[in-house]
């Protein structure tokens, strides 16, 4: 066992399998006690209770609750069950998270809700939730996964909504908690899992590539990502003492690879001086600066 994670303690949601599982592994074997998490016991390919038995077996301490984490009071018990077990909660890692794929023309309210409390809302009650200890001990790393469909997504818009809302709490709590000591960076994570890899996700990405969404490379390379162990080291290593300084980032990790994602930039503006700005004007102006260079991601169809 390593110790880089030495007697902190980290409350990881979802990890009852995926990539939560392996986080969780990971982080106990640096020496981490983890509160492992899902939403209720018996989850085909495991539960809490399953990953806190391996990491027990394995000689490391950990302790499962059961909650939901769109419920502000369920995740305030799952925050709670760490100091009252443990004595304090350093590190949080959000992984838990229910999609439902639809096209935006049929999507029901029910299914945005769904999506956008569980991804969303769940990872802000347990950020919320958990601040309050960190500010007190001056030290916490909160490490929220996202996903690149904040870049933008199709078929399931409620999902990239979520995890581009996501990006943006990172980085705003980044700035209200780095006093603190307390860090929030956001990870993109791509791993071979049960929810990446289930025949309804799979045929959505033949879909996309038949309608020349993405290309064939990029569905070899959604096809063939690694197992989630290889997330897992790099999300250790920003919740470690060395990530001090890395603090409001966006990361995307996918085998071997790990990047950092370009901070927003406003890269052309125009100005008129006096008065608003005329139609005509904006028709003459606009095409020769702000438009020039832009592609439409989507093209209409052509009907032939």
């Amino acid at each position: 066992m390593g110790e880089s994670l030495k007697d902190r303690v980290a409350l990881i949601t979802g990890s009852g399998q995926g990539i939560g599982k392996a986080i969780a592994i990971e982080m106990a074997g640096e020496g981490a006690k983890i509160i492992t998490n899902n939403r209720k016991p018996g989850a085909e390919g495991g539960d809490a209770e399953t990953t806190a038995s391996k990491i027990k077996d394995a000689g490391g301490q950990a302790f499962p609750v059961y909650a939901d984490v769109a419920s502000f009071d369920e995740a305030q018990r799952l925050v709670q069950a760490a100091v009252d077990n443990f004595g304090r909660i350093d590190i949080v890692v959000t992984c838990a998270g229910a999609d439902a794929p639809r096209m935006i023309w049929n999507m029901t309210e029910n299914e945005w809700d769904r999506c956008l409390d569980s991804y969303l809302k769940g990872t802000f009650n347990c950020v919320r939730h958990a601040c309050g200890f960190m500010r007190q001990q001056r030290w916490g790393r909160i490490i929220l996964m996202t996903s690149e469909a904040f870049l933008g997504t199709v078929g399931h818009v409620n999902y990239g909504a979520a995890k581009g809302g996501i990006v943006g709490l990172a980085r705003s709590v980044a700035r209200e908690m780095g006093r603190y000591n307390v860090t929030c960076n956001a990870l993109a994570p791509e791993a071979s899992t049960r929810f990446t890899l289930a025949p309804a996700v799979v045929e959505g990405f033949k879909k996309r590539h038949e309608a020349g969404l993405i290309t064939r490379e990029r569905l070899d390379e959604l096809l063939g990502v690694p197992p989630p162990e290889y997330v897992s080291p790099f999300v250790v290593y920003l919740a470690s003492d060395l990530a001090a300084n890395i603090n409001g980032q966006v990361f995307r990790a996918a085998g071997g690879e790990i990047t950092l994602y370009s901070e927003p930039v406003r890269m052309k503006s125009i100005f008129k001086h006096e008065g608003k700005w005329t139609q005509a004007e904006l028709a003459e102006v606009i095409p020769k600066t702000l438009a020039s260079g832009l592609v439409n991601p989507a093209p209409p169809e052509s009907r032939g």
